[in-house]
């Protein structure tokens, strides 16, 4: 699924939104375009989970494709 995260914005940010994925799934794979402020993932886990993952963390998401 893709998915954007508009408050991404640095390093940082990548590193806590690839984090929050992979705690929800471990397995997950997660590509992220700071430039776009998107990230692609791979993942078995339900988008739900995914989105209130990262909310929690503070970076409100929505599924984009």
């Amino acid at each position: 699924m893709k998915l954007s995260i508009p408050d991404m914005s640095c390093g940082h940010c990548k590193a806590t939104v690839e984090k929050t994925i992979r705690a929800v799934e471990e397995g997950a794979t997660v590509s992220v375009d700071l430039a776009s402020r998107e990230a692609e993932v791979t993942t078995g886990a339900a988008p739900e989970a995914i989105l209130a993952a990262l909310a929690a963390e503070g970076y409100p998401a929505r599924v984009i494709g």
